[in-house]
């Protein structure tokens, strides 16, 4: 069992885990798997860790899933060497004990699964829920994380919304790749990373 991180001392827990920075928290209650989009916008401008909000070092790790090869970027900010291990400890995306991503909640009732009756609320607009409603209970994916050098950090803009970031380019040199979950591949997926890594992108 790794420890919570020292850099995430200050962070809040729920259930004794760390709630991630760009989690979001509705209510008082950690929303865990849906990204706080205002969170996650602030994570990828100013390059602060996804868990523990601090800026990032030298050097970073992104998550991966083939999907996000062929997209050529990833959809979430990066992390801490760090953060990652506890990261990939306990979040059932990465360690495997989830086969399937649940249901996307903006389609079945409130982001946090509980309902909001506050009509003021800004929640459903806090959430950034396209990849959710994407993979809404298909089978869950091969996920790596590929650690990058911090000074080769490029934010991939959608162009509908040039002002709103869509991930980090993984057109970096990559340091390291770490297998964080297995999953198997279509011939097609394993096409693509076979020529990713054949041409010296992993």
């Amino acid at each position: 069992m790794h420890a919570i991180p020292r850099r995430c001392a200050h962070r809040p827990l729920a259930g004794g885990l760390v709630v991630p920075y760009v989690t979001l928290v509705h209510d008082g209650h950690a929303a865990f798997g849906v990204l706080d989009a205002g969170k996650t916008v602030n994570a990828y401008l100013r390059r602060l860790c996804q868990i523990c909000e601090q800026p990032l070092d030298e050097r970073c790790f992104l998550l991966v899933r083939p999907a996000d090869v062929v997209q050529g970027h990833s959809p979430e900010p990066a992390l801490h060497p760090e953060c990652l291990p506890y990261t990939a400890e306990h979040c059932p995306m990465l360690n495997g004990s989830r086969t399937h991503y649940r249901r996307s909640p903006i389609l079945t009732s409130h982001p946090a699964g509980r309902p909001c009756t506050d009509p003021s609320c800004s929640c459903l607009s806090r959430t950034t829920d396209e990849g959710h409603t994407a993979r809404s209970g298909s089978r869950a994916d091969r996920y790596e994380a590929w650690m990058i050098h911090t000074n080769q950090y490029q934010l991939v803009w959608r162009p509908e919304q040039p002002d709103a970031p869509a991930g980090i380019s993984l057109n970096a040199p990559v340091l390291r790749t770490r297998v964080l979950r297995t999953a198997a591949l279509s011939p097609d997926a394993q096409h693509l990373l076979d020529l990713w890594k054949a041409l010296g992108g992993a």
